[in-house]
């Protein structure tokens, strides 16, 4: 699964194409890598309607059956919306976009694996993931390490695997959104009708990107 993903745009840029109406990260340019329970910037419906830009922590809550009592390291990404566990957050009022310019999947090479990058064309344009976010009290990271208190989670969705992808990850992808129609579909309208945007993005408009010169050192 997508558990490692970069946004390369400074603040004006992901302010604009966003079109959120409240920062609540004090203009702050995005982190270039996001990674699993680390913070990531969000543009999600607030209570009183406005659309707000927030950084919030990247993996919702797991079931109880997983943590069984432990500190919950999250789940990050998201497929299955008709279990009981997830059906709760398929209202507007949790949806959220994830910005993103590339996402990354592991080739299973030898002796390691390869971290291969994921990316609309060779600029990386932003894009966006359909998120899901939620409030959440409890503990969040590890036994050694454990966070109590108030946290906001957020994940993003995943469907099959398109042709681009597949050959290095064949379960799945997340869900992409490029157009600005998609995007009101997912902030606004009814589930019934939203989750259609739950399908493999258009392989002709994504690229693998070629491996990155550090992977190789």
């Amino acid at each position: 699964m997508c558990n490692r993903y970069r946004i390369e745009v400074q603040f004006d840029e992901l302010w604009r194409v966003a079109r959120a109406h409240r920062d609540m990260t004090n203009r702050a340019n995005p982190t270039t890598e996001v990674f699993p329970d680390k913070p990531g910037p969000v543009i999600r419906n607030s209570r009183d309607g406005e659309r707000e830009l927030i950084n919030l922590t990247w993996g919702m809550p797991s079931p109880p059956t997983v943590t069984n009592g432990r500190p919950d390291y999250g789940v990050t990404n998201v497929r299955k919306l008709d279990s009981p566990h997830w059906r709760r957050w398929t209202g507007v009022e949790y949806r959220c976009l994830v910005p993103w310019t590339a996402f990354c999947e592991y080739e299973d090479t030898r002796p390691k694996k390869t971290a291969r990058w994921f990316a609309l064309d060779s600029s990386e344009p932003l894009a966006f993931f359909a998120g899901i976010w939620t409030p959440w009290t409890g503990e969040r990271g590890s036994m050694k390490n454990p966070r109590r208190g108030e946290h906001e989670l957020f994940a993003f969705l995943t469907c099959e695997a398109n042709a681009v992808v597949k050959p290095i990850h064949p379960k799945a992808m997340p869900v992409i959104l490029t157009e600005p129609a998609e995007i009101e579909l997912w902030m606004n309208a009814e589930w019934k009708d939203a989750r259609a945007l739950q399908r493999p993005f258009q392989a002709e408009r994504m690229i693998l990107l070629p491996v990155e010169q550090a992977a190789l050192l």
